[in-house]
């Protein structure tokens, strides 16, 4: 390879260029609609189909013979792929008619609509720049949202109509909030009838939510950009919920609580599952669309949290119930009112449900994601290899993505009804890296870690400088059986440092209990446990790491943990590099905060332990503050009041402001570099030579 890692990593968008995804079956098994782009280092994603019968695979829209630039992006769909870490461009996004026969996209704000079976794909003119189009059931309409109003496009007479026009400029219909884009993973506002001649529609009206200001410093010509941000304890958006007939009716559906989790409108019922702002109540309602009244299915409540959890509600072909509810210490699988799941198990989504069968996620090991389908009567295992799966399923057919130690990037192959497995090839680039990880427990919790070694070391030459590389939070997971997880941690590794990866109290996989551990304190649970994860390590590999030299880095939640680690635990961490790290909780957004920390005028100390401020004194080891100055997710106002109270308490530390950069770093040149320039500064600040 003649790139750098670094550089490599940067352009692939960290090898995730090339490798198929967002896949639709139809629903007689012979097509598989899927997106992919052209080559490993190709950032135009392509839509594309497999005909399952003769395994033919064929390219239905490529954007570059649509003339459509990324660099157009109306600014509401920058901040959805934001919201969703969408790093690529071109088709990122699609919706097909009930027979996957039509399907529609946004492209620069355009309006595109494809005829699956020949690809000829036109474009429509519209009002403005379109967000989220979504085709109808029968394939006659598209609803799409511009400038705030909900539009719904007639595809045989071509006739435009706006069913819902925004009262004033802090009003949208038809798209997802803030909060519920970046905590609830619901990126949609608006939801068809199966009849196609009606609509679910979200109301947001963000008036109440604070207004903040994100800057450019490097180029003060341009005005900061306004950002409504929900900090905890402050407002949220007020949310109401519509349905919208084509007939320019129009019925209000009220709800108590809060949050709008999750909607769904199928054959058997128009549902919505609902959230109280503490979290600890969930409800599920089936709402009758000629009136807006609802009824109550299930309430699940929790002293902690409810989990959202994906793919749910949904329903087999007899209308029977299938959810997702915590019970008897495991996340179970329920169908009607029975768990049909141990708590062993613990369920991690819905995949789908193809007539009487349930496809779904979850883990045994907490290091495992395994496919499984209830059929009806029993449980039955789809992957059978050890690693991380996903998948989708319709018409007896199953797509599965396969990711693991053994398997280099994502293996996906389409299985047939009659078990004849297709391939769907994979692009994307090789990195290039021997990957010397090994998985095991650590420590008094038998925590899941990783250890990453570099593939020159001889086990018992020397001790190595130890790097800790974690998240750490709740609700996210490292330490995974797939190969894309430690790529990364390998190139560190092979800078000459054994990388540890460790997954503490608060993290999926181990149950409930275990995750809840983190109630009321994100800061004593997530610190103790990479210290337990670190001297466990130490004990299993006692003559390969140099407890003398301990850093740890992080990005988001990691780095808050790896500024925590030098300021609370100066013996035993040596230097830290924290990227975007949030340092005072009060600062971030309602809905995370408030499920782990309660509201901020409830529970003032909470936060206060929590922070990061109360201990700058404290800061006698190197650190480095990375943080992209237009992030707006973790506001570079976390770093920079962090280094004021550092300043004004005379400690040394280094600050990296990167100018034009959110959250998510994409730029190559900004991307590499930071890798370069964190190893440079670890050694330096570790006294490692070479």
């Amino acid at each position: 390879m003649s790139e750098s890692f670094p550089r490599m990593s940067a352009r692939t968008r960290r090898f995730t260029l090339g490798v198929p995804r967002g896949f639709t079956i139809s629903p007689d098994g012979g097509r598989v609609v899927f997106l992919r782009t052209k080559a490993g280092t190709d950032p135009v994603t392509c839509l594309w189909e497999l005909e399952t019968e003769t395994h033919v695979e064929r390219l239905v829209v490529d954007p570059r013979t649509l003339d459509g630039d990324d660099g157009e992006l109306p600014p509401e769909e920058r901040a959805r792929r934001e919201r969703s870490r969408e790093q690529a461009g071109g088709v990122v996004a699609y919706s097909t008619d009930s027979t996957v026969t039509r399907a529609a996209f946004a492209l620069s704000g355009s309006l595109y609509v494809t005829e699956l079976p020949d690809g000829r794909t036109r474009r429509l003119e519209t009002a403005g720049a379109v967000i989220d189009p979504r085709i109808s059931p029968d394939g006659r309409h598209v609803a799409y949202v511009a400038g705030g109003a909900l539009h719904v496009r007639d595809l045989v007479t071509d006739a435009n109509r706006v069913l819902a026009t925004p009262e004033s400029s802090t009003v949208t219909y038809g798209l997802a909030e803030f909060i519920a884009a970046e905590e609830m993973d619901r990126m949609r506002g608006h939801w068809w009838s199966p009849s196609s001649d009606a609509l679910l529609v979200e109301r947001v009206d963000e008036a109440p939510v604070r207004t903040w200001y994100i800057a450019d410093p490097a180029n003060p010509e341009r005005p900061a950009a306004a950002q409504r941000y929900p900090a905890a304890g402050t407002p949220n958006a007020v949310t109401e919920l519509y349905v919208l007939g084509l007939d320019g009716s129009r019925v209000v559906v009220p709800y108590e609580h809060e949050y709008l989790a999750n909607a769904s409108w199928d054959s058997h019922a128009l549902s919505i599952v609902t959230l109280s702002r503490d979290q600890k109540a969930m409800r599920l309602l089936t709402v009758d669309p000629a009136t807006g009244r609802s009824t109550l299915v299930r309430e699940d409540t929790d002293p902690a949290w409810v989990d959202i959890v994906g793919g749910v509600p949904a329903h087999l072909d007899d209308g029977s119930l299938v959810w997702v509810a915590s019970a008897d210490g495991g996340n179970r699988l329920f169908v009607g009112d029975r768990a049909v799941t141990p708590p062993t198990l613990q369920v991690r989504a819905v995949l789908d449900v193809d007539h009487d069968s349930v496809l779904f996620s979850a883990s045994g090991d907490p290091t495992e994601i395994q496919l499984w389908t209830w059929d009806g009567h029993s449980l039955l295992p789809v992957s059978t290899r050890s690693g991380v799966f996903s998948g989708r399923m319709a018409g007896g057919v199953g797509v599965l993505s396969e990711q693991s130690l053994d398997v280099e990037g994502v293996a996906t192959t389409v299985v047939r009804r009659d078990g004849m497995a297709i391939p769907i090839p994979s692009f994307a680039e090789r990195p290039g890296l021997d990957l010397r990880v090994s998985l095991g427990r650590s420590g008094r919790r038998e925590l899941a870690t990783a250890v990453v070694l570099p593939s020159w070391h001889e086990p018992g030459s020397r001790p190595l400088p130890v790097l800790m590389d974690p998240y750490g939070g709740p609700h996210a997971q490292r330490v995974l059986n797939r190969r894309a997880g430690y790529l990364e941690s390998q190139w560190f590794a092979e800078q000459g440092f054994a990388v540890i990866v460790a997954d503490g109290r608060g993290t999926p996989g181990r149950g409930p209990d275990f995750e809840r551990t983190v109630l009321g304190d994100l800061a004593t649970p997530a610190l103790e446990d990479q210290v337990d994860a670190l001297h466990g390590v130490a004990e299993q590999y006692p003559d390969d790491l140099d407890l003398t030299k301990v850093a740890i880095r992080g990005w988001s939640f990691g780095g808050f943990l790896a500024a925590l680690a030098v300021l609370r635990r100066p013996e035993v961490f040596h230097a830290a590099v924290a990227g975007a790290p949030v340092t005072d909780w009060r600062l971030y957004d309602t809905c995370y905060t408030e499920r782990y920390l309660g509201h901020p005028d409830e529970q003032p100390e909470v936060y206060d332990n929590s922070s990061l401020f109360g201990d700058a004194a404290k800061l006698d080891r190197p650190l480095l503050l990375i943080h992209g100055l237009a992030d707006d997710n973790v506001v570079a106002a976390h770093t920079l009041r962090l280094s004021s109270a550092l300043l004004a308490a005379g400690r040394q530390h280094s600050v990296l402001p990167l100018s034009g950069v959110t959250h998510m770093t994409p730029q190559e040149v900004v991307a590499e570099n930071l890798m370069l320039l964190q190893v440079e500064f670890l050694k330096r600040s570790l006294h490692v030579l070479g």
